[in-house]
């Protein structure tokens, strides 16, 4: 019985987890389509591309840009841009870097 629940519970929590990344590549893909438009029709806006050089033309795209790598922090966590043993991996070629000018 205990371990029934156990599975459920596992299996509510592992369900979660893959919504929460559905959600998160739902709003990337919304945020790259709308930005897409609204810089394009920008360009042309005018008949000339004097306008994508422009603040106005970017600042969307930054904004919701910063909201979308916090949106991904929250759903990934901190291992989504060094990996789960970037920390480990990295000590050891530290390490072993150091081993071999020691020994040259």
């Amino acid at each position: 019985m205990k371990n029934s629940n156990l599975e459920e519970q596992k299996y509510i929590r592992a369900k979660k987890k893959v919504k929460a990344i559905k959600g998160f590549y739902v709003h990337l893909t919304v945020y790259i389509l709308v930005n897409l438009f609204l810089i394009i029709s920008r360009a042309f806006s005018n008949g000339d591309f004097e306008d994508l050089w422009q603040w106005q033309t970017y600042n969307t795209a930054i904004f919701w840009g910063i909201g979308i790598v916090f949106h991904a922090f929250n759903v990934f966590g901190m291992n989504f841009l060094l990996g789960s043993n970037w920390e480990e991996r990295k000590i050891k070629d530290i390490m072993d870097r150091d081993k071999k000018q020691y020994w040259e």
